[in-house]
């Protein structure tokens, strides 16, 4: 990397604001032009600026390029020296701002499930053919006092782990899929508790649970990472995680059926935000399912705290 290079790049206000913000977040231009204020043309010309100098990078999802920062041995004194300067007012306002968006892509989310609730059963069915959610993860999934499942849902993969498990708590940002959920699993079962919350801040306790599950959720959480890094707060140390997710792929017709920002993620992605959370892989799997989709399931275990 040309270091000059970089440190001129961000030697200059937008641009400053631009990198302090994509730290925190990854966005597409629109968004960060809504955020920041500014006209697309203007947001444009200081990404391509700031990816050629070497401090960021950028992927195409659908119609949508997303930008954030590239955080390796040669960006990271500077950036985390950008990110302490965290007194600038407009450092805040950029945030606070962020949130907004944020809080716009989750209520979308939500609206696009109380939507589609009574017809998710057979959306799935569609896609994922005959395989089994249920066996697969329980069969994975080592006895214990409490699990959670993370999206749970109608609750169709809390049914399929009743044998594993003391008590299975649901948590979902849909009300409508909890009333579902509700619906399914018997009212006056107690090892079932249901839960309404947003996986970036999940109701529950610091440890308060021996396993968790992320069933084909991470896709529609704006910051993936932070459910996975949520369930290492959740877990007790040696605790059990299981997540499963679509490889990644480019068929935009099962972004419209299952709605979500993402198309999929690399498995070595995911990997990288086990080892980040402080996990530790045991397994992983694929399984192909239909219209040439692959499923990607790994097992992991939360580190001991030092």
């Amino acid at each position: 990397m040309n270091i000059l290079k970089t440190i001129k790049a961000v030697a200059e206000e937008t641009r400053l604001r631009l990198t302090h913000l994509l730290i925190h977040y990854e966005f597409n231009v629109n968004e960060i032009a809504s955020v920041m204020e500014m006209g697309q043309p203007r947001i444009s010309r200081h990404l391509k600026i700031l990816t050629e100098s070497g401090l960021l990078t950028s992927r195409r999802d659908g119609s949508f390029v997303y930008y954030q920062t590239i955080r390796d041995d040669k960006t990271r004194y500077l950036l985390d020296f950008i990110n302490q300067t965290n007194s600038q007012p407009q450092f805040t306002r950029d945030l606070d701002r962020a949130q907004t968006v944020l809080k716009e892509r989750k209520n979308r989310t939500r609206q696009f499930f109380n939507a589609v609730a009574e017809e998710w059963d057979h959306l799935k069915q569609d896609v994922f053919g005959n395989f089994d959610f249920g066996a697969v993860i329980s069969g994975r999934l080592t006895f214990c006092e409490t699990a959670v499942d993370l999206g749970c849902g109608t609750g169709e993969l809390m049914a399929a782990l009743r044998k594993k498990a003391g008590l299975i708590i649901g948590v979902d940002s849909s009300a409508r899929m909890l009333e579902l959920a509700r619906q399914r699993l018997s009212p006056e079962d107690e090892t079932f508790n249901l839960r309404l919350g947003e996986m970036e801040h999940l109701p529950l306790k610091d440890r308060e649970t021996d396993a968790a599950v992320i069933n084909m959720v991470l896709h529609y959480l704006p910051l993936p990472e932070s459910g996975i890094r949520e369930a290492a707060r959740v877990l007790k140390p040696n605790g059990q995680l299981i997540v499963t997710e679509l490889d990644k792929h480019h068929q935009e017709s099962i972004r419209k059926t299952f709605g979500g920002p993402w198309l999929g993620f690399e498995a070595d992605e995911i990997g990288r935000w086990l080892g980040e959370a402080g996990f530790r892989i045991t397994e992983t799997e694929q399984f192909s399912v239909n219209y040439g989709l692959t499923i990607n399931l790994f097992v992991a275990q939360k580190k001991e705290q030092p």
